[in-house]
């Protein structure tokens, strides 16, 4: 089989697209990937190869997955993840909850700085906030604010935000970055925020430059002086610049070109928070039968399609949950459908399908992954009798037909994860506008509806539990993987850090001795 280009799955799944009374406080530092034994060398600079120029310099409007891994290290917001997808007070001293849920109290880290040297205000986080939720305008520019009624300010250091109702995802919603209000007209040209890195320059389709912040809230970090992302979208390119030595970071190396860097590189890899599916139509025949989706399910061999595509590098999933997400994920779904071809035969039968049928998977046509897996698939599929035909779509097009207007009978791609398993699950709810699935149960919206409002983090996280295990026990698509992805690094680099999100924090990389 043709070398597989593993990469390409991230790029797919990009276009795609907590909480009771408390308060919080800044988290013990944690440690990367890898062992943190080694001492920091200060300073140096870093060159980290990126595939996507940006889309915007403004974190309001940027979209792209690729843009956002780089303005991660400029822009804060009220709070930030940490590698294990949990939130920690950042432009925000601390916050508060009220035991209704709908109050959150904010107050403003005391001498934190934006970029430029200006003291951050109570102003200018309303200003942001107001500008990203509309507020005033009445055009959001980022979505899942609509449960906001208002903003206050108590004092010069205390944000008051009030719900309509209890909206248990806004906390993760308010990563969104602070920006200076007297910045206004200039955030495209001139990115200033409170991140442990402040922007230098930036030529488009060439690089970004980035350096250290030395007024930075947070002591001890960032270590090296200046980044560089240098944007080379073609990988062969990078990879011979990254043997070269003239970049320090390769990441999200292909799984498949690993072995050829021999001993000169360090790497470490994990899952990524994605979700790799076969989508099956649901409200179109066959698959609107459950016991064929059952019967499909049990005719793929995931773990094949594992090692014959990611080359072993994937976490095998039942359901539409990345084991990284582990607060939330349902373990066991995995072993639910193991292959069995007698019984995905039977259940054929018993729907109407003796002897088969024919079908086919629309799948983009410029994802090499999507496209490997489709193919090993469709062997599969022709041992219990279903003749399924791969149907290669241009992107845009697919976006179109098969994602808005749900025109297909199957298709193979790779779903985003998110920081709050909400914004996960709430794809299968039956009157989301993106339920390209078409996934109707009653109970499932039920259960998504009363997780959100739910104020009791206990009780929230069983509901997104059994919310797991019901899409498994409806065979709502066959689910694959979460792929495994690789990042390669000069071995005088340390400090890696790997998030559930897609981002490149450069404040914890260090040179070493």
């Amino acid at each position: 089989m043709k070398n597989k280009i593993f990469i390409y799955c991230m790029i797919a799944c990009m276009s795609l697209m907590i909480a009771t009374g408390c308060s919080s406080s800044d988290p013990s530092e944690s440690k990367s990937q890898e062992t943190v034994e080694k001492t920091p060398v200060e300073g140096g600079n870093v060159v980290m190869m990126i595939e996507q120029d940006m889309d915007s310099l403004d974190p309001h409007i940027a979209a792209s997955a690729g843009t956002k891994e780089v303005v991660f290290n400029i822009f804060e917001g009220l709070v930030k993840p940490d590698e294990k997808g949990e939130l920690y007070p950042a432009v925000a001293e601390r916050y508060e909850i009220s035991d209704d849920g709908r109050t959150y109290t904010f107050t403003l880290r005391k001498g934190i700085k934006f970029h430029n040297g200006d003291a951050v205000t109570v102003e200018d986080i309303t200003y942001s906030l107001d500008r990203v939720m509309g507020l005033t305008t009445g055009k959001p520019l980022q979505s899942g604010f609509e449960k906001v009624e208002k903003i206050e300010t108590a004092d010069d250091k205390t944000i008051i935000i009030k719900l309509k109702e209890l909206d248990a995802s806004l906390l993760t919603n308010l990563t969104v970055a602070i920006l200076p209000k007297k910045n206004e007209g200039h955030f495209k040209d001139q990115p200033i925020g409170t991140g442990p890195f402040e922007f230098v320059s930036y030529a488009p389709e060439q690089n970004i430059i980035i350096k250290k912040y030395k007024d930075y809230w947070k002591k001890g970090i960032p270590h090296v002086d200046e980044v560089e992302f240098r944007i080379i979208p073609d990988r062969e390119a990078a990879l011979l610049s990254f043997r070269a030595g003239e970049i320090d970071i390769f990441p999200r190396l292909p799984n498949d070109r690993v072995e050829e860097l021999g001993g000169q590189f360090t790497t470490v890899n994990g899952e990524q928070n994605m979700v790799q599916l076969m989508a099956m139509n649901n409200k179109r025949k066959p698959f609107d039968d459950i016991r064929v989706r059952k019967a499909m399910n049990y005719a793929v061999d995931v773990d094949e399609v594992i090692n014959a595509v990611a080359f072993g590098y994937g976490a095998k999933l039942g359901s539409n949950m990345s084991p990284v997400m582990a607060k939330y994920h349902q373990e066991g779904l995995e072993s639910v459908y193991d292959v069995n071809i007698e019984k995905a035969k039977g259940l054929l039968k018993e729907a109407g399908y003796e002897n088969g049928f024919k079908t086919k998977i629309a799948i983009p046509s410029n994802y090499p992954f999507h496209v490997d897996t489709g193919q090993v698939i469709v062997e599969q599929l022709k041992k219990v009798g279903i003749d399924a035909q791969i149907e290669l779509v241009e992107w845009g097009v697919w976006l179109e037909r098969v994602y808005n207007n749900r025109d297909y009978d199957m298709t193979i791609l790779s779903l985003t994860g998110k920081l709050d398993p909400y914004n996960i699950l709430v794809r299968y709810q039956s009157d989301y506008s993106k339920n390209f699935m078409n996934y109707n149960n009653k109970e499932y919206d039920e259960i998504i509806k009363t997780a959100i409002k739910t104020n009791d983090d206990k009780k929230r996280v069983l509901l997104y539990k059994e919310a797991q295990k019901k899409l498994t026990e409806d065979a709502a698509a066959v689910y694959i993987m979460d792929p495994q992805f690789t990042v390669a690094m000069n071995k005088n680099i340390s400090g890696y850090k790997m998030y559930p999100i897609y981002i490149q924090d450069m404040s914890s990389i260090y040179y070493t001795k």
